[in-house]
């Protein structure tokens, strides 16, 4: 066993144990109608504002499939690597769901759209991990039941009811919590680059149902217990952490899991037991008598296939490929709209100096103000300008700094900024030599310690910027410095 699959192990009051985790995300589709309606997928409206006469379940109402749904689903399977089904079966799943009306649950079972995949997850530590994918199927959200608008009722938002989900489902490939969030981390972000999914966890676009086991080292699989309807990375964390100590505390106490459905209280950080969990057997699937098979041309995956945008992986080895270190191309492919703004940056420019601008100063300032890229203050057009400026030397570093904060602060063309308030870096050696002159006169002892030990130059350096409030090009000074001093 490797010292990398060691640190995974969780040690218990009798040794080792290996988390086993596997999650089936629900991903809602970006797409303007429900999977099987025209009704409007808008979040946000007035409660059962966005519902058909199909997502009401009115008597003779058929449903129709959206073609957009379909092509979204075999997009995002490409991104994942995985094989498209050309035929597909949907199917209903016979589960009683207060908030859709039909009182089932159409999805795909045995045929599923997409089937294999895989995902290479890149981890903190520099190793990567690869999580399979054993399928991705297309499926109707459930509406939305509000327990607290009254004090003896329940309501019913059927916004939501039949909103086009894809479930994909991961393989129990995955060995730690942190393994788990890189993965939801990574497919979050493929979903985006691709336009499937717009990732929003906060509003439920994406949720995760995480299935935890515990089990020896190498042993086999132990029994699983699934913590539904996990909406933020952190969390899928946090429950994985707690219920893999709550197991082996079980089993090390002479216990036996139950396969349950469990919920994970993020106010409590632990998981709570809301029921036993089904098998398949137990929604009694069969084939929608109402929707014929999706067949699908290899020709139709082909074009779409060839529309696909560069993805995270493609993108980072081309940034590492640049000059870029891992963590750096990590850091801007995270985000398609990031990476987007850094090759505007980067554009004829040293791809290494405009990611130490856009990670350190325009992250951290966007961080800093709680906003995202899409909402900076700070064009790429006018950070590429600054840029510029400290390359042909009309400007130093210090004072990019202070340009970036006028331009952030008041807009404005970054060089005609430099201009009208004279900011622009002395290069002149005839001005710098007088600076220079005077700081040595009036520092003898300065100048033997910079004799006896060169880098007590430095010294020097810092007074005539002070001397030049930031202006002189420090490249010029010590050159000039060295020349005076007989360094």
């Amino acid at each position: 066993m490797t010292a990398a699959r060691k640190s995974n192990l969780i040690k218990g009051a009798t040794g080792d144990w290996e988390v086993v985790v596997g999650m089936e995300v629900h991903a809602q589709v970006s797409s303007d109608a429900k999977l099987f309606s025209g009704a409007s997928t808008e979040f946000g409206g007035a409660p059962n504002d966005h519902v058909s006469l199909v997502d009401a379940a009115m008597p003779g109402m058929l449903p129709v499939i959206n073609a957009e749904c379909v092509r979204q689903a075999v997009r995002t399977g490409l991104g994942l690597q995985a094989q498209i089904n050309l035929k597909s079966v949907f199917d209903r799943k016979n589960y009683f769901y207060p908030d859709l009306p039909q009182g089932y649950q159409i999805s795909q079972y045995k045929q599923p759209v997409v089937g294999e995949g895989a995902v290479v997850v890149d981890l903190a530590n520099g190793e990567s991990v690869t999580v399979g994918i054993e399928r991705l199927h297309l499926e109707q959200d459930a509406g939305k039941l509000l327990h607290d608008q009254h004090p003896t009722y329940s309501y019913v938002d059927l916004n939501r009811s039949g909103v086009a989900l894809m479930e994909i489902v991961s393989k129990p490939d995955i060995r730690s919590s942190e393994q788990a969030k890189a993965y939801l981390a990574k497919l979050r972000s493929i979903l985006r680059y691709l336009g499937t999914c717009d990732g929003d966890m906060e509003k439920g676009s994406l949720r995760a149902d995480v299935n935890v086991s515990v089990r020896r080292p190498g042993g086999p699989l132990g029994t699983r217990c699934e913590i539904k309807n996990v909406n933020s990375i952190r969390f899928v964390g946090q429950a994985i952490e707690h219920e893999a100590r709550r197991q082996i505390e079980i089993i090390e106490d002479g216990g036996a899991i139950e396969q349950e459905t469990r919920l994970f209280d993020p106010d409590k950080g632990e998981t709570r037991s809301m029921r036993s969990k089904e098998e398949a057997h137990d929604y009694r699937y069969f084939p929608d008598p109402d929707l014929l098979p999706l067949e699908l041309t290899q020709a139709e995956v082909d074009a779409l296939k060839a529309e696909l945008p560069e993805l995270p992986d493609e993108k980072k080895a081309r940034f590492t490929a640049a000059g870029l270190s891992g963590y750096d191309a990590d850091v801007l492919i995270a985000e398609r709209a990031t990476a987007d703004f850094f090759e505007a940056v980067a554009k004829g420019r040293d791809a290494k100096g405009a990611a130490n601008w856009v990670i350190n100063d325009l992250l951290g300032r966007l961080n800093k103000e709680g906003i995202a890229i899409e909402q900076s203050r700070l064009s790429a057009e006018q950070l590429g300008a600054i840029l510029d400026l400290i390359k042909d030397g009309s400007i130093s570093g210090k004072i990019a700094k202070d340009l970036f904060e006028i331009v952030w602060i008041e807009g404005g063309d970054p060089r005609a900024i430099v201009e009208a308030r004279g900011m622009k870096q002395v290069t002149d050696t005839g001005a710098l030599e007088k600076l220079i002159d005077g700081i040595v006169a009036q520092n003898p002892d300065k100048v033997a310690d910079a004799k006896a030990n060169p880098k007590a130059i430095g010294w020097f350096v810092g007074q005539v910027m002070k001397a030049s409030a930031g202006k002189a090009n420090p490249q010029a000074v010590n050159e000039l410095l060295r020349a005076k001093l007989g360094l």
